[in-house]
This record gives C-alpha cells, structure tokens and sequence, in this order.
C-alpha cells in the first residue's frame, strides 16, 4: 500500500487508543443488564469517555483544526478549512444490548470534501480506512467494492424505518458507519438510508468513493437529515430502480 497521511496516522492512532476505553465498557455492559437505571446512562458516559480521547487526541496533534462530534457538537477553531467529523460510538443501541458490532467513526473534511476516514471496529478489531486518491483499505489490504450485477445474488443493507416493502434482500446492522465499510470491503452490494447525521457517514463517503464505488450528491455543510444510496457501479441503477420511492 502507500504510506498514509500524517493526518490518518493521527486519526489510526486515537481511535485504537480510544477502543481500549469502548472494549473494556462493553465487558461491563453484561453485568449492567440486572439494573434499572444502568446500560443507558452507562453507554452516555462510554460515548462521552471515549468522544473526549479521541478529541484530546487530534487536539495535540492539530490544534487548530475545527471539531464537529455527536456529543460535543461543533466546534470552530482557527482553522475552519480542516474539521474532524467523529461518531465515537456508531451503533450504540447495539453496544447496549452486548451486541459486538459497533465502531468507531474519524473522517477529515478539508476545504469541502472529505479527504480521508477511518471506521474502527474494535470488538472484531477490523480497521477500514481511506484517503483521496490513495486508494481504500481493510486492515491494511486494498479493498474494492463488490462486482455483482445482478439483484437477485446482491444483499444490501439499511437501516431506520422504510415506509414500503423493498422487492431486495437486504438486512438492518443497526451501525451506519460499518454499512458503509461493508459495501466498501464488498461484503454488502449496496446501503441506502434517510435521516443520516453527517458524522455517521463521512468516514463511509470517502471509503466507498476508494474502493470504487457510486454514492449520490451529498451536500457536505448539511449536518443532519443526510440521504444515502451507495452501491457498486455495475448494480447502481438497477438499485435506483428499485428504490425510485425510496
């Protein structure tokens, strides 16, 4: 592969330091489930815990970049052209339950496009990461997206409420940011929501976007109420087809 980025070597490095945090709250999560008040707050205070590694983290490395997290909210610095976006936990409904598929989200936003993302799911301990022009990877082999092009041998992924019954196959993971390192590494053909938060999804724009891959437009100074359909291209319109009411 080529050398990375300072800036990913920043991002690899805060979010497994952050992981050793996430890992060790979810051995926890089990012996939470017998109290009332335990597992909600319990995953607030996790976010929290590993949100404030992961910022201190960038902070000593990039002390001007601006910040927009999902429970810090955003944060402008001197360098307003360079923001980290960060999901600390992805899938906390799943980190809830004891359900191991949950990950971590960095992704560096730079003079309006993402540049570079990292998707970090530390039970497993499976690392997709990606930079512009560089290329897609998982644990450090070169990833590609699926070449299917046929609906029938595809399994999609999505996740919220879907109004209408979908003629697809296709599954709810309930971790957005993993969906998209999934259609990325190939494992899904394609992922298509509503109402995506910004953090959810950057570090996925860019990792499809690598690996080959088609997403629609996304406009990248809208925070909230994202829509994404990501695919390979081989299956793209085939899958717009199905979902012209989506």
């Amino acid at each position: 592969m080529n050398s990375i980025s300072a800036n990913l070597n920043i991002m690899i490095k805060a979010s497994e330091k952050a992981s050793k945090i996430l890992i060790r709250d979810f051995g926890e999560i089990e012996n939470l489930q017998v109290k009332k008040k335990g597992p909600h707050d319990f995953v607030t205070n996790s976010d929290l815990k590993v949100e404030k590694t992961i910022i201190d983290e960038l902070k000593k490395a990039r002390p001007n970049y601006s910040i927009i997290s999902e429970e810090k909210g955003i944060e402008i610095n001197k360098d307003k052209n360079n923001i980290w976006l960060i999901d600390p936990i992805d899938g906390t409904i799943n980190f809830l339950h004891g359900i191991p598929h949950f990950a971590i989200s960095i992704a560096l936003k730079s003079h309006d496009e993402i540049v570079s993302g990292l998707v970090f799911d530390p039970i497993k301990n499976e690392m997709f990461f990606a930079e512009k022009e560089n290329g897609a990877f998982f644990n450090n082999h070169r990833i590609k997206v699926s070449k299917k092009n046929e609906l029938n041998n595809c399994l999609f992924v999505t996740g919220g409420k879907i109004k209408n019954e979908l003629d697809l196959t296709y599954r709810k993971s309930g971790c957005a940011a993993l969906d998209m390192a999934y259609v990325a590494a190939g494992r899904y053909d394609g992922y298509f929501q509503n109402d995506l938060n910004l953090w959810d999804i950057a570090a996925g724009i860019i990792l499809i976007k690598e690996a080959g891959g088609v997403l629609n437009e996304i406009n990248l100074s809208i925070i909230k109420n994202i829509k994404i359909i990501a695919s390979s291209t081989d299956i793209n319109s085939k899958l717009l087809e199905k979902l012209n009411n989506f």
